[in-house]
Order: C-alpha cells, then structure tokens, then sequence
C-alpha cells in the first residue's frame, strides 16, 4: 500500500464531530430550566446551575467548591474569592438572591457542614462531583431544552453570563476580570468577538 492509499484512509480527527467555542445558554434557556428544577425539586440541580452560572467557574474550579467557599457561618455570603486551578490566580464572583436561595435549600437539604465539599459525589471513589460527572449532568439538561448536545458542554455554563455582560457592556475588561483572565486577548477569543463587534462598537461612537 503506497503512501496516497495510507492517506486516503486516514479521517482527519475532527470529522464528525464540532469543534471550536461552545455555545452560552439563552436567556429563554436558562429560564425554562431553572423553572423545571423548582417545579420539580430538584434542589442539587437548581444550585448548581445557578451557582455556575452566576460563578462562571471553570468545571474544575466550580465541583471543587466546599461550603466555606461560599458561606460566611450560616448563610451563604453575596460574593465570593477562589484559587483557580488553572492559572493559580485569584477571581471573584457574586452570587446573587436567587442563586443564595437555591444554594441554602441545598445546604439544608443535604446536610452540609463548613468543611463539606459543596456538591458531594455519589460515587465512593470521589469526594466531590466529578468534571465528567458534572457534564453528563449538564449533557442531560441540554437534552431537557431540546438542545443538539454537541453544542454545549461545561463552558457553555462559563460563557453565559460572560457573554450577556459582553453584549450588554461591551466592557472588555470588566469580562476579563470576572473570567480571571490574565491577557484581554484571551478575553476576546473567548467570546468569540469578531470584527463585525468592533465595527459595531466604533460606529455607536461618535467624535
């Protein structure tokens, strides 16, 4: 077999298959499961979409979180500091009335103390919720909507509010602080921002 048959066989590693950016959550979207989780009760779930979204922790950083991470005594505090995995730099969160609400259901329902691991695994083998545990979990809810699964995955979370705030602002470095970004050009391919934003942006500016 020459080396033209070897290629013809090869499938390059991307057929098939999305590849890029993962799309954030509308508005509609985020709405209609938040209301599902309360009608249903299911209060594990409704923390932590809520958490994730108001949070836009990467998954690692977001199922690592203990209690004390978000709670001053009793109750669960309005803002939030954490290490980043990734980069070993600090970033900070607000966590907002709904989003306490859901989290002190939580707390109470499961039990939870101070040093507790704030969304404990079910497995034996893990003490908190895995990465892959967590996007099966949100796998499912994606499919709840209706969604294409291969469009979202666990930084679709990271990137919904990110991606409002952007939209709304247009303030760059307000996004690049609240991602815990280091360099604002990692802030732009994050959003996905394209000329056509800048244009936008110069043309509502008048001189």
């Amino acid at each position: 077999m020459g080396n033209t048959d070897i290629k013809a066989l090869r499938e390059p590693w991307n057929k098939g298959k999305i590849v890029g950016q993962k799309a954030p959550f509308k508005l509609k979207d985020i709405w209609a499961l938040r209301v599902r989780f309360q009608m249903e009760h299911r209060v594990r779930e409704l923390a932590l979409f809520n958490l994730g979204i108001d949070s836009k922790l990467r998954g690692c950083d977001l199922v690592a979180l203990k209690v004390r991470d978000i709670c001053h005594g009793d109750q669960v505090a309005t803002r939030a500091i954490v290490l980043q995995h990734k980069t070993q730099r600090p970033v900070q969160f607000e966590i907002t009335p709904a989003t306490r609400d859901a989290l002190q259901a939580w707390i109470k329902q499961a039990g939870l103390k101070s040093d507790d691991f704030l969304f404990p695994s079910r497995l034996h083998d893990s003490p908190h919720l895995g990465t892959r545990q967590y996007a099966r979990i949100l796998g499912h809810w994606v499919e709840e909507l209706g969604l294409d699964r291969a469009d979202y995955g666990t930084h679709s979370m990271r990137r919904t509010k990110a991606t409002l705030i952007y939209r709304r602002t247009k303030n760059l470095r307000a996004v690049q602080l609240l991602l815990g970004h280091s360099k604002l050009e990692s802030t732009v391919r994050y959003l996905g921002i394209e000329v056509d934003d800048a244009l936008e942006i110069s043309e509502q500016t008048e001189i």
